[in-house]
């Protein structure tokens, strides 16, 4: 019998961004990969994206963003993270983000970042490999 614990994944859609087909696919893609997840919908602030990760216990938080403020919640979420004492959740970020930004991104503590053209199955791997 295997008794390893599923991955929990939290999908989140921060800031005022209103598009959320994208999210939603890679939401299915990790659920019919045997992953939980949990989607907290649009327009999530980076306190209830943490809050809802800390809460549902969570050891992925998957953010999604089309409108370009990824500079500014993307590292308050990590910011947030570390107040909480919170050390152990994986945060990876997605959409469309210029490539001149992904350096700071991960600096602040974001893991990966996938852009267009990421396949669900590279997600998918990437959750597994460092989970």
């Amino acid at each position: 019998m295997n008794t390893r614990k599923k991955i929990r994944v939290l999908a989140a859609k921060p800031g005022l961004d209103g598009h959320d087909r994208g999210v939603k696919v890679v939401a299915s893609a990790l659920m019919d990969a045997g992953m939980e997840v949990v989607y907290t919908g649009l327009r999530q602030t980076p306190t209830q994206i943490v809050e809802s990760a800390i809460q549902e216990d969570v050891d992925v938080i998957a953010m999604s963003i089309l409108s370009g403020a990824h500079d500014y919640l993307f590292p308050k979420v990590m910011e947030l993270l570390k107040e909480k004492g919170v050390e152990d959740i994986l945060v990876l970020g997605g959409g469309i983000i210029p490539d001149e930004d992904i350096p700071a991104l991960k600096e602040s503590g974001i893991a990966e970042i996938f852009g267009p053209g990421t396949t669900t199955a590279q997600i998918i791997d990437y959750i597994r490999d460092n989970v």
